[in-house]
């Protein structure tokens, strides 16, 4: 984020609210805060369901979240708030000692703006970067994050409807992905069909991407196995090296052929899709540097399946979903934080 640590927009006073259950921090935050004048404390309380209504009430300009619990009450809270009242979250934690920290990741996932470690003494230079990301982080226009409204209780999957074939949801990623997959896997409660995960990533790094989506996801996560065949509610990641690809009766295939620049392969998995779930097939193209899954996806498009990519406002690198655009294999280009809807609204059609 960018932006210097001068007044706020319009010279109005930058509106806090201040969530921590421990009061001495509470305090020592405000004072902090507002020590140079151009940002106010809008209140100080505990965790909980009181600090979720005073957000409706007040809008304040940015909540302050010191995470010094580890009940995972903090987490919820930003659901809740991202999902009902958009506003940028700053997490503070002592638990925290970088943004690749579990808990960081959890956060940002959940729907916060930015997490900083919580320091064991403060200095005049950490206060002051404190209030310079609070000033940064007032200045971003929040959307609304959809984990907490879809998410279901576990094991919760309607019945299709009449459909005759069963809707098959293919997504593929590359750079900046893992990012993207956990914002729409955390918004897919309640689906009822399976979902086949391509990400271009090293082999070695596969099995951490698995903890980080079994952490964030509506679904269950696993890595798919040759010849095991997809179950509705499930989410399958293909292992590094190897191609996944959807076969007949619903089975999974992994293969090391073809030989291609990227394995797994977005285009091997798209075009598979197409041939075995035809019109109740569903592709997402998310960020990634390149123009794999392209030509898979024009071929879903060709066979009646729906086609969503991500747009290049929420990309890490707009490369593989521009790709697939301008082919005329993306129906419509979507933020990632809306893909999840539009896919659970995509199953729902069944066919197109």
């Amino acid at each position: 984020m960018t932006g210097s640590a001068a007044a706020p927009r319009s010279g109005k006073s930058i509106r806090v609210l201040i969530i921590d259950d421990l009061p001495t921090d509470r305090a020592r935050l405000a004072r902090t805060l507002q020590s140079d004048g151009d940002i106010v404390s809008l209140g100080q309380v505990a965790t909980g369901q009181a600090a979720i209504g005073l957000v409706a009430r007040e809008h304040p300009d940015v909540i302050l979240l010191g995470l010094s619990t580890t009940d995972g009450s903090g987490q919820s809270l930003i659901e809740q708030v991202m999902a009902h009242t958009p506003t940028p979250i700053l997490v503070l934690s002592t638990q925290i000692e970088n943004r690749q920290s579990p808990g960081a990741v959890d956060a940002l996932v959940a729907g916060a703006l930015d997490v900083l470690p919580g320091p064991v003494r403060w200095t005049p230079d950490l206060e002051a970067g404190l209030r310079r990301t609070v000033r940064q982080l007032s200045r971003v226009q929040t959307i609304r994050h959809p984990r907490g409204v879809l998410a279901r209780p576990p094991g919760v999957v309607p019945a299709p409807s009449g459909r005759t074939r069963q809707t098959v949801v293919a997504l593929a990623a590359s750079t900046g992905g893992p990012k993207a997959l956990a914002t729409v896997l955390a918004g897919l409660g309640g689906l009822a069909a399976p979902v086949l995960v391509v990400q271009h990533l090293h082999q070695d790094f596969t099995g951490g991407l698995v903890d980080w989506m079994t952490r964030v996801s509506a679904l269950p996560v696993e890595i798919a196995v040759h010849d095991q065949v997809a179950r509705p509610g499930r989410v399958y990641l293909a292992p590094g090296g190897l191609h996944l690809r959807l076969g007949a009766g619903l089975r999974l295939e992994l293969a090391s052929t073809p030989v291609t620049i990227h394995q797994p392969s977005a285009n091997e998995l798209f075009q598979s899709v197409a041939r075995n779930a035809g019109s109740a097939g569903v592709g997402v193209i998310l960020t990634g540097m390149g123009d794999d899954g392209a030509e898979g996806l024009l071929e879903m498009h060709r066979a009646n399946g729906q086609t969503l990519g991500q747009d290049e406002e929420s990309c890490a690198v707009f490369g593989m979903p521009r790709a697939a655009y301008r082919v005329g294999a993306v129906s419509d280009l979507l933020s990632v934080d809306l893909l999840a809807a539009a896919i659970l609204r995509c199953a729902a059609r069944g066919t197109a």
